[in-house]
């Protein structure tokens, strides 16, 4: 059972990981902010630009 849970806890990892939980996470902690839906718009907006900002080759 043990073994199950921490499994379990794992994948949830992964998947916050990958869904930019964690991300969002961050950014409010180190811009001491508060959740809130105009705050993630915003948070999203700035990751996504970052992220496809520059062209990519090939």
């Amino acid at each position: 059972m043990r073994r199950l849970r921490q499994f379990g806890r794992t994948i949830l990892a992964i998947l916050r990981e990958l869904g930019d939980e964690n991300a969002y996470s961050r950014h409010l902690r180190l811009h001491a902010l508060r959740n809130t839906p105009e705050e993630y718009r915003r948070f999203q907006a700035e990751h996504f630009k970052a992220k496809y900002q520059q062209a990519k080759c090939c």
